[in-house]
């Protein structure tokens, strides 16, 4: 399975603005004031020129002084927003530094510098070295003799977005309690803070699959901006982008598609067509067209938000890297192999180069091509990736993490390719073991290892083994509320195949005729999948001796496959005969010649003419 970005919470970030405009500003002060401008639009790349003057402005009075560190931070913070992080990093570290020398190390304005250095090792993936300094921060600010609670609650929440990235979400949930409780008392329960609270505790208990616990404090948030900010905010377009990626992972695609156009249209409507947040909706929007596999509809989606990044960070930053990414997903749901490899590496060499190569978001970028070389059987090469990727996963996040188990599961596909089924069942059940601990038992993510495990099983003959975790992974997913789609059908057809091997017809066929009807639902009447479903269904029938309802099924599956797999002669050749075998026993011989002469025409690669004639 490929790894989604996270729900997007939000970390608190300072740039320091120069005094209000009026017509005495110093040339430092314009050039301060432009940079504010310019980022506010979004255009990080124009507000470079203004922000180095502004440096440069600063540094003509040979003295070392606060004007010249907030000069420092502010060209670091555009490095931050354009992905330059080690650039960032070093004029970060310099203006700690200075300002640690001008007000000493207890200073509120040395913290918020501090709090941009944690926030962007953060980032990075620098999780110790991030922690490390926003704990400094937060006692800074508890030691104040005049604390703001407030600036304590910032740190709280950046702390827990901390946790919430490394796994640890019981110690994240806590810390964000702890933020919303303060904002609430100190601001307000109405206030966009505690809206900006309530929403990164919806994430965390979104990455926890508990919906029914996210949706209210998503629903709550947006309720708050839309009161004080207005309807048509920018604020308000993220928040409905987060709610939208909550209906999203629930399957709940016509919800989470009218949120991401709403977010869309008020971003271009605040921002300008082509600022980078209108990119996030047209890639979260191009999302739910995926889904449904409306792959024409999404593609200008994903080249236009891939060029809107690409103009305001340049080709090498990691949100280019993610357009990149979800354009050669789109090119691998279309087969189109060659151009989807070309992206999936362009955009692993960008994370590398930007993020380290040991960095989460490289390690879902090696991920997704091992799933992607597995796909296309080569084995040992994505083998490979996905031990590279768990053993970043590993070190950046610890062996416990949710997303070390992604990465277990993935690799026991590639044994189960390849036949070697104790390495297969050896990894997935580890993978299993860490999903329950860090997730619960009845977490939606645990759905795919426990159905992997039971395919495991069911291959080696073990059904009994096999069983009880198909229906387990039936009721986790019928729980969460998900509609019946694709999911759940490959789900049912697996349990239904194992009754069918062990003789428990009865129950096969009431899960076949369930896998049919939502195929037909949710994949339309002529899909290549509901053809394997029919002719499935129809073989159950002939067993039981119920020709009159397998015929017909026979009939539909042999149609489908003539449409949409014409060049799969062997398979159709296969299914003509089958059909004929009935019609003898249905005492149909003429009827049978025919379906036998078409078989062994196709068999010598010749052409299907139709199985309707009777």
């Amino acid at each position: 399975m490929h790894r989604r970005l996270r729900s997007p919470s939000y970390v608190c970030l300072f740039a320091f603005a120069a005094a209000a405009v009026n017509a005495g500003q110093t040339p430092w002060e314009k050039y301060m004031d432009q940079v504010r401008q310019l980022r506010k639009k979004g255009a990080y790349a124009e507000a470079v020129k203004p922000a180095l003057a502004a440096v440069q402005e600063a540094e003509k009075s040979g003295r070392e002084d606060t004007n010249l560190a907030k000069s420092w931070n502010n060209l670091a913070t555009l490095y931050y927003d354009l992905g330059r992080y080690p650039e960032a990093e070093k004029l970060y570290q310099r203006s700690v530094d200075l300002w640690e020398k001008l007000l000493g190390p207890e200073d509120f304005v040395l913290s918020q510098g501090l709090n941009n250095l944690g926030v962007l090792y953060l980032k990075m993936g620098r999780f110790k070295e991030s922690e490390s300094i926003e704990r400094r921060v937060l006692a800074i600010r508890e030691k104040s003799p005049k604390p703001d609670d407030r600036e304590v609650a910032e740190i709280l929440n950046n702390l827990a977005e901390l946790d919430r990235a490394q796994g640890r979400y019981t110690e994240g949930e806590t810390k964000y309690k702890r933020a919303i409780a303060i904002w609430e008392k100190v601001m307000g329960p109405e206030h966009p803070q505690t809206a900006l609270g309530l929403n990164n505790l919806a994430a965390l208990y979104s990455s926890q699959g508990r919906y029914a616990e996210a949706e209210p404090l998503f629903k709550r948030a947006l309720a708050i901006r839309e009161q004080v900010l207005g309807p048509e905010h920018p604020s308000i377009g993220s928040t409905l982008n987060n709610l939208a990626e909550l209906y999203f992972v629930q399957g709940r695609y016509d919800e989470a598609e009218a949120m991401y156009h709403r977010a869309l249209a008020i971003k271009e409507k605040a921002f300008g067509p082509e600022h980078p947040d209108v990119a996030t909706s047209l890639n979260n929007l191009s999302a739910v067209l995926r889904a449904r596999h409306q792959y024409a509809e999404a593609e200008p989606m994903l080249r236009r938000a891939l060029a809107i990044r690409e103009k305001a960070f340049g080709s090498a930053h990691p949100d280019t890297a993610s357009s990149l990414n979800n354009l050669a997903d789109l090119y691998r749901l279309e087969s189109r192999n060659a151009e989807a490899e070309s992206l999936y590496r362009r955009a692993l060499a960008i994370w590398e180069q930007a993020l380290g190569p040991e960095h989460p978001d490289v390690a879902t970028s090696l991920n997704n091509i091992a799933q992607f070389l597995r796909a296309q059987g080569r084995f040992d090469d994505s083998a490979a990736m996905y031990r590279r990727a768990i053993a970043i996963w590993e070190k950046s996040l610890g062996p416990d993490h949710p997303a070390v188990a992604t990465g277990l599961n993935n690799l026991s596909q590639v044994y189960v390719c390849r036949k070697e089924y104790s390495e297969a069942e050896a990894l997935s059940t580890r993978s299993l073991a860490i999903s329950e601990k860090s997730l619960g038992p009845e977490h939606p993510d645990l759905i795919t290892p426990l159905k992997n495990l039971a395919s495991i099983y069911h291959a080696q003959g073990r059904y009994a083994a096999a069983e009880p975790l198909y229906k387990r992974a039936l009721a986790i997913l019928e729980k969460s509320g998900a509609p019946l789609d694709g999911e759940t059908a490959v789900l049912l057809a697996d349990l239904a195949e194992l009754y069918r091997v062990v003789g428990r017809n009865t129950e096969a066929e009431t899960l076949y005729e369930r896998v049919v009807a939502i195929q037909e639902k949710k994949l339309g009447p002529e899909h290549q999948e509901l053809a394997s479903s029919l002719y499935s269904l129809a073989e159950l029938y002939r067993q039981d001796g119920r020709y009159e309802k397998a015929e017909p099924l026979y009939r539909r599956s042999l149609a489908i496959m003539e449409k949409t797999q014409p060049k799969q002669g062997d398979a159709i050749a296969r299914s003509l005969r089958t059909f004929a075998n009935m019609l003898r026993q249905m005492k149909r011989k003429s009827e049978a010649v025919v379906l036998e002469a078409q078989a062994k025409a196709l068999s010598e690669g010749q052409s299907f003419v139709g199985a309707s004639a009777h």
